[in-house]
């Protein structure tokens, strides 16, 4: 690929310009490994970069029974296995494990609550916290809403949703409160809206993030950034110029010893409703008035109400799911899905889906939208591939193509948005190779963060909590989109709950999905982008 060169000498910068006010940062389900693995490598992260404010704690709050030091060491492990800035500098940590602490309280106990406020009133004397506090509800789901009225009938939740600066010894009435929310967000439509409901009981909406680690990526926040501040590719996106857009999302591992969550949840649920939307309203999407929060949410949400319905008449021909069986993948043999540990019998849970969708609006009406995601594909990829069409006359058909034995056959070009790994984006043009014969071979154009910057972009979830710290709700999901969301794929689930395992197909661990997915694209004409 032929790479970018940047035309000025900048380097990579730090997330923000601004440090966040002082606030305590409270991760239920601390022992669980979206602590270990992204959380508190996140805060590390920020502290190594001064982003994290002076007045600043983290509570770990599970069950079990530990002290401080035994929390600390616990994360000071986990922060040298997984932290992208390694080898982990003692000064950084030291000063990041002072404000290290842990309380020990299971999720539905009162007198748990009560003993985290009384802890957080000290933290506010001790540290200047000031009141402010943001509750992560790094758990499993069934226990959201029950954290949530008793986080509110224990008074930890603040009134005012940005109050006012400061607080008393108590640290009641002051200070602000947020909350974030991990995926997955409800089932299906009705335990959305119930949860929501539930949520705005205690929090306003505004005080509300939905998080969704997606939108924290470098490449997802590039599409805005690179559609709307290139003159070049905004007038080239829309139905006069693109003939279909393909979003994947690609895993190679199995289930991996979860599969009594995973067969529960499926394909869609796990990766369509919340990572591949939000995909395509950001890269559908009209451009905001502003780039404040709500600008560019709206924006969002007017793509996922024209998102035509599906046709569940026609579902052979707008949906595929299937299920893995036995098969290999990078020498490693994997089992069938069906025989994972943990996955029910005579399961029809997919793990792999693909969706046609069309966006009834005057930019999309007309161009196709290809979703396809799965487990234990050939790679782990996550990327968008905005596919143009030809041009009207093709002076080039005489013209030898090395990789088609048709002559009229030239390919098309395709800018491609790779979200991970390798983040960058390429853009596949026809050029002519050195010599005296006419033929046209594809060479692609692009970047990639790592060699154009020098480093590895900073973690999604870096971004997200100082986001969160800051009050800037702009990569997080507002009730509505999540909603709207769930109304577009809960019919599809529930025909497939009907259906059961009539209409599932199936395909070899390590093939790039079943062959009923080739003729389900083939049949317009298209072919699937296999990275």
């Amino acid at each position: 690929m032929t790479r970018v060169q940047l035309l000025t000498d900048a380097t990579t910068q730090p997330l923000r310009d601004q440090v966040p006010d002082g606030c305590a940062l409270v991760i239920f389900g601390a022992s669980g490994d979206l602590t270990r693995r992204k959380l508190v490598p996140a805060l590390y992260a920020l502290a190594h970069d001064g982003l994290l404010p002076g007045r600043f704690v983290a509570v770990g709050l599970a069950r079990r029974e530990k002290s401080h030091q035994v929390f600390r060491d616990e994360m000071r492990a986990a922060v040298d296995q997984f932290s992208r800035l390694r080898p982990l500098k003692p000064e950084v940590w030291d000063r990041l494990a002072q404000r290290l602490y842990y309380v020990s309280a299971s999720f539905d106990d009162a007198a748990g609550y009560e003993r985290l406020r009384a802890f957080l009133v000290d933290a506010d004397r001790e540290h200047g916290t000031a009141g402010n506090r943001i509750f992560y509800l790094a758990t499993p789901p069934v226990a959201y809403a029950s954290i949530v009225d008793r986080l509110g009938a224990a008074g930890l939740v603040s009134d005012a949703w940005d109050g006012p600066r400061g607080g008393d010894a108590t640290g009641k009435g002051q200070g602000w409160s947020r909350i974030i929310i991990e995926k997955p967000f409800g089932r299906d439509l009705s335990t959305a809206r119930a949860l929501n409901a539930d949520t705005h009981k205690v929090f306003r909406e505004r005080q509300v993030y939905r998080i969704d680690h997606y939108l924290g990526k470098e490449t997802v926040q590039n599409i805005l950034t690179f559609r709307f501040g290139n003159s070049i590719f905004e007038p080239l996106w829309n139905r006069r110029y693109v003939d279909h857009v393909q979003l994947l999302v690609s895993e190679d591992l199995g289930v991996e010893g979860r599969g009594e969550y995973y067969d529960t949840a499926g394909a869609v649920r796990d990766m369509v409703q919340n990572h591949m939307l939000q995909l395509l309203s950001l890269v559908a999407m009209e451009p905001p008035a502003t780039f404040e929060p709500d600008a560019v949410r709206d924006e969002k949400v007017k793509v996922l109400r024209a998102i035509r319905p599906v046709d569940l008449t026609r579902a052979g021909s707008v949906t595929i799911r299937a299920q893995y069986v036995s098969g290999s993948q990078g020498g490693r043999k994997i089992p069938t899905y069906a025989d994972e540990p943990g996955v029910a019998e005579g399961t029809a849970t997919e793990t792999y889906a693909a969706l046609r969708l069309e966006i009834d609006n005057w930019r999309w009406a007309g161009v196709p939208f290809y979703l396809r995601t799965g487990k234990a594909l050939p790679k782990r990829v996550t990327e968008v591939a905005i596919q143009y069409r030809q041009p009207p006359l093709l002076l080039f058909a005489h013209a030898e193509h090395p990789r088609h034995e048709e002559r009229d056959v030239i390919e098309p070009n395709r800018l491609t948005l790779r979200i991970q790994p390798d983040e960058g984006i390429s853009l596949r043009v026809g050029l002519k190779p050195p010599g005296p014969r006419i033929s046209l071979v594809p060479a692609r154009l692009g970047f990639v963060y790592r060699d154009t910057f020098g480093v590895d972009p900073a973690e999604a979830y870096e971004r997200l909590l100082l986001d969160c710290m800051l009050g800037d709700s702009t990569l997080f999901i507002r009730r509505d989109e999540v909603e709207t969301a769930w109304a577009l794929v809960t019919p599809v689930l529930e025909a497939w709950a009907a259906a059961g395992r009539s209409g599932l197909a199936s395909y070899p661990a390590g093939s790039w999905g079943p062959t009923e997915a080739d003729r389900f694209i083939q049949a317009d004409g298209r072919e699937w982008v296999n990275p």
